[in-house]
């Protein structure tokens, strides 16, 4: 999020700094969802398996866990990374249209991935299409990553410049 938004600083886009914000919170809500597998859940397990452990204890490891992953997982890393992931990806997209370092069309697909991973926010709702249209969006949107990561990349090829180095320093 960071290195895109020092290319695309020389445009001019004025919502950049605010996608770079978007950007950084997906990946940070994300990540903090995705740790309760790394730190919870283990110790949880630990606890639960535990021979020592009382029907009691078991059931409060089971509240505990459901508690985390509906609120940390669910709550915070899906929805608000649903959320935050889709806002960078039309802001970047919109940003894309407008650059000079890329034709506008590779900005316009992004618009297909992005709504449908906001999509994802109506799962609570009952919006069962919602899981699949998000599933779908996270499969286009990497995919679209990689077409900007090519793109990017022929682009300072042909300029036979380091990509973003200028700029780095």
């Amino acid at each position: 999020m960071v290195l895109l938004h020092r290319l695309f600083a020389q445009d001019d886009f004025p919502y950049l700094g605010l996608a770079t914000t978007f950007g950084i919170l997906a990946g940070l809500v994300q990540v903090l969802g995705l740790l309760r597998w790394v730190f919870l859940v283990p110790y949880l397990s630990q606890v639960y398996m535990d021979p020592a452990s009382s029907l009691a204890t078991r059931d409060t490891v089971q509240v505990i866990f459901q508690a985390f992953h509906h609120y940390v997982g669910s709550g915070v890393g899906e929805h608000l990374g649903y959320l935050f992931t889709g806002l960078w990806t039309i802001l970047i997209g919109l940003a894309l249209t407008q650059s000079s370092l890329l034709r506008p069309w590779v900005g316009w697909l992004a618009l297909l991935p992005a709504f449908c991973i906001l999509a994802g926010i109506l799962t609570p709702l009952g919006f069962g299409i919602a899981a699949v249209l998000t599933q779908i969006g996270y499969v286009l949107w990497s995919l679209w990553l990689l077409v900007v990561g090519v793109f990017v990349l022929r682009s300072h090829e042909r300029e036979r410049q380091p990509l973003l180095s200028h700029r780095l320093q």
